[in-house]
């Protein structure tokens, strides 16, 4: 499994990518293993400010349905059009073309208080 080190972690399995005051947010290459096959992304909070730890969506696989939480507070700016058609990418390129939405950080949203690389691979057991 791959957990790269620039990103930050939380303990429901999404992470997230700051630059500057914008963030994008996907879930973890453990989750995305664990959920199997992903067939569906269903998010409906583009435009709205989501509170730290609320859900902001959920994505279906062939097994279940989760929801995504959201790591920090912030307004969503913009979904990942590709899902549309390819929701499988998330379980291809998890960090990379599989992000599922790109956020303007409130103020104050406190990433620091985020899990690291090692943390979160501590917290999974891996």
């Amino acid at each position: 499994m791959n957990f790269p080190a620039e990103l930050k972690y939380t303990k429901d399995h999404e992470w997230i990518k700051v630059d500057g005051d914008v963030a994008y947010i996907g879930i973890t290459d453990f989750a995305q293993g664990e959920l199997g096959d992903i067939v569906y992304i269903d998010i409906n909070s583009l435009g709205k400010e989501v509170e730290k730890d609320e859900v902001f969506g959920t994505v279906e696989a062939v097994k279940t349905v989760s929801d995504l939480f959201m790591p920090v507070s912030g307004t969503v700016i913009e979904l990942n059009p590709a899902l549309d058609k390819q929701p499988e990418l998330v379980n291809t390129d998890p960090y990379g073309e599989g992000w599922m939405v790109k956020i303007t950080l409130k103020a104050g949203a406190d990433v620091d208080s985020l899990l690291s690389a090692a943390s979160y691979t501590e917290l999974i057991g891996a």
